[in-house]
């Protein structure tokens, strides 16, 4: 359907989509999502011409769903570990019916014991099971037999290490930010004519006015071919704080503000590369507070989910939304001469290059947005292994930050449920050192509560005179009960004479107890589960661990001698007719 609603038109009956394989049958095409086109050659594979031919269709095939060409590239290179791995035999295969289950056994072998060798086995399996001669019989099973799931390589960060990670993006980026804020209120002044002109504020304020109108301040080639700072003594020199960092990020600090981001949001590294601006609006029925809408790409999910919206307010300096409205103001400058030298581009990650002519001539990457003038967008690879480096972080830090927050809130992000807990929560290995106290803490609880359901008087042999007798078993001394009256009496129901310690049961009490714990059993089998075990289960348990003691033998033969009085007693008692 249209936006207006009206149904779209079907298209010409002669119409065809291109095949992403070429006429010659070896090269395949994979067009990305910004329009870009790549060739892949499987000419270059070193393998007979029909086994190139074959796993170019095969390809061909499974690129139609592809948008990116990171995608592309990924299965292109394990297709030519495959390949490499058939050249490798001593009668290598002329075409795909030439493989064989011993071939496809020494393929498994080699790759199955590490976590980027079961990636390539399952990128070739799900290539070749394309193809009808792998449509079934032992080839087809060998191929398609399981193989144990990779375990996650990357961990999340321990306490210490989150703090020393955050706390060098925390003072990169404020660093920044203080430097910009300052010189963006000097510029406002100057636009405004607070200014006095000729003063040195004022002559800073026209420099600020030039950078933020070009991105770059005044310079003057020399002869020499090299450019010079023309203010450079009112500037305070020439390096890049002084001079075009005075209103513009670095990708040094655009990067520790994506590391901020994702220790607070968890949001992939790739989202950044294409995040829009978000939107504000005042939050309903507070004038103090700000709600922005964040576009956030789900880089995986598939054509027509690729973003999804999420609601973050801005509400006071420990909110989450606060980052938010800091990343608006510091990259203010840039979205806004972005916008003017590329109309209608208003992505939210911008920096400033340090050579723009240089990075702009090396961009290849296909899958991320081309410098606009001297600005660059998204944090790249690149960038965030400088930023390790620099920081003296031994990795990237955005996949275990990322892992670290997920696996902190406990709750999925951009992914499903059931991805949160087999990829990130039940293989964290902090996670699993973490829940040791939780399984500890629930062990005890349920041995507290398995002895607090165990009979808590004694076995004696003979009743005792001075002992006050009760239905289910004599008391010694109800001033001291567990289950005080404001009297200074007992209390507890007739079943908790059981639980007390002041309580004794001699052979006589055996035959209604045995009684009694019979009738309790008959009960579950008509009652509601949670009833019975709301009212029952822990009297039935009791008698159960007094039959233990007095022996399962003596507690039968007891049961046989329950009389008359014992059966009227126990009906009262399981009635609730018989008062404390």
């Amino acid at each position: 359907m249209s936006r207006r609603g009206h149904r779209a038109g079907l298209p010409p009956a002669d119409h065809r989509t291109e095949s992403p394989l070429g006429p010659d049958g070896l090269t395949v095409t994979v067009v990305n999502r910004a329009g870009y086109a790549k060739e892949f050659d499987f000419s270059e594979l070193p393998v007979p011409e029909p086994l190139q031919r074959s796993l170019a269709r095969l390809y061909a095939a499974r690129s139609r769903t592809w948008t990116s060409h990171d995608t592309a590239k990924t299965c292109w290179s394990r297709t030519m570990v495959f390949a490499t791995f058939l050249s490798e035999r001593e009668n290598t295969p002329q075409d795909l019916d030439g493989v064989t289950v011993a071939v496809l056994k020494r393929w498994r072998a080699r790759h199955v014991s590490t976590v980027t060798g079961k990636a390539v086995l399952s990128t070739v399996r799900l290539l070749l099971q394309q193809d009808p001669r792998f449509s079934g019989g032992p080839v087809t099973e060998e191929l398609l037999r399981r193989f144990p799931a990779a375990k996650p390589s990357k961990q999340s960060y321990g306490d210490d290490e989150r703090k020393h990670v955050v706390l060098a993006a925390q003072r990169q980026f404020r660093a920044a930010r203080l430097r910009i804020e300052e010189n963006t209120r000097l510029l406002t002044a100057w636009r405004a004519g607070e200014l006095e002109e000729g003063s040195r504020d004022g002559r800073l304020g026209e420099v600020l006015d030039h950078l933020a109108r070009t991105g770059d301040v005044p310079r003057t080639i020399l002869p020499s071919g090299q450019p010079h700072v023309d203010d450079r003594n009112l500037l305070g020199g020439a390096g890049t704080e002084q001079t075009w960092g005075r209103l513009f990020l670095s990708r040094m600090e655009l990067t520790a503000l994506a590391v901020l981001f994702t220790d607070q949001f968890a949001w992939n590294l790739k989202s950044y590369d294409r995040m829009p601006a978000p939107t504000a609006g005042p939050s309903a029925g507070e004038s103090t507070t700000t709600t922005y809408q964040v576009q956030v790409e789900k880089h995986r999910t598939g054509q027509g989910r690729w973003f999804s919206t999420e609601n973050i307010t801005d509400s006071g300096a420990d909110s989450p939304g606060r980052l938010i409205t800091q990343a608006l103001e510091v990259t203010a400058h840039g979205r806004d001469l972005a916008a003017r030298l590329a109309p209608g581009t208003d992505l939210l990650m911008v920096a400033r290059l340090y050579s723009p002519a240089k990075a702009s001539h090396r961009h290849q990457n296909t899958e991320r947005p081309r410098p606009v003038g001297p600005l660059c967008f998204g944090i790249s690879d690149n960038d965030a292994q400088r930023w390790q480096r620099e920081h003296d972080l031994g990795g990237s830090p955005f996949q275990r930050v990322r892992r670290t927050t997920v696996t902190r809130d406990g709750q999925p992000r951009q992914h499903s449920q059931s991805t949160n807990e087999r990829i990130y929560v039940l293989p964290d290995e902090n996670v699993q050192g973490a829940s040791r106290g939780v399984f500890a803490d629930g062990a005890e609880e349920a041995l507290e509560q398995a002895e607090s359901v165990v009979f808590g008087g004694h076995l004696v042999d003979a009743p005792d005179p001075a002992h006050e007798q009760t239905v289910t078993a004599d008391c010694e001394d109800e001033t001291t009960s567990p289950w005080p009256t404001p009297e200074g009496g007992c209390g507890a129901d007739l079943m908790l004479c059981l639980a007390c310690k002041n309580a004794y049961v001699h052979p006589g009490h055996h035959p209604r107890l045995a009684l009694l714990e019979q009738q309790l059993v008959s009960l579950r089998s008509v009652l509601d589960d949670s009833e019975w075990s709301e009212r029952w289960q822990n009297h039935s348990l009791r008698l159960q661990d007094l039959r233990d003691k007095v022996g399962a033998a003596a507690w039968e033969a007891a049961l046989a001698r329950a009389g008359s009085d014992d059966h009227t007693l126990v009906h009262l008692l399981v009635k609730g007719a018989l008062a404390p």
